[in-house]
């Protein structure tokens, strides 16, 4: 097993701790829910197959749905993440075979690439977990702000474990 995937176990069994402890008591203003988690699945490898990224997602949003006590709706808004994952990465990023290492952060796909690609993906999963969890569009306006202060509150949060967890590589003479 590669450093970077021992790297990724270890996060990933932290931040499904951290999401089900703190996280999930945290809701700012009434409205921003972080969703630090899905970090772990922004990171996961672009060489890794579709089975396995279906399934490694739907045991996640398990995880957290076991520690959250909400029936399923954390492993529905995950499997439709990562269905959606591959494609959002093509349209910030053409061409997956660039890459220098599989595994997407700020450092392999740049500040504004990677942002954008985090953003989407935060927002593609607010907008699933919150219309699972409301399952009407009767109170449009708080779940429109519910998506979007969520989706800026996670996309800050996963940009600051990502700074935190990639070192930059020093330029040597």
């Amino acid at each position: 097993m590669s450093k970077q995937a021992i790297q990724l176990v270890i996060i990933s069994f932290l931040l499904i701790l951290v999401q089900a402890v703190v996280l999930n008591k945290i809701c700012l203003f009434g409205v921003a829910v972080p969703f630090a988690f899905i970090y772990i699945l922004l990171r996961m490898p672009v060489t890794l197959s579709r089975e396995w990224l279906y399934t490694l997602s739907f045991i996640t949003g398990l995880a957290i749905d076991i520690f959250s006590d909400t029936p399923g709706m954390n492993a529905l808004a995950c499997t439709i993440f990562a269905a959606l994952r591959r494609p959002v990465l093509r349209m910030y990023f053409p061409r997956e075979d660039e890459l220098s290492d599989p595994y997407p952060c700020i450092s392999t796909l740049g500040l504004v690439c990677y942002m954008k690609y985090a953003m989407t993906m935060a927002f593609i999963y607010c907008i699933t977990i919150f219309t699972i969890e409301s399952f009407t569009f009767l109170y449009i306006g708080t779940l429109i702000l519910r998506i979007v202060f969520s989706t800026i509150l996670t996309t800050l949060i996963i940009l600051g474990i990502d700074s935190l967890t990639i070192r930059r590589r020093e330029k040597r003479l």
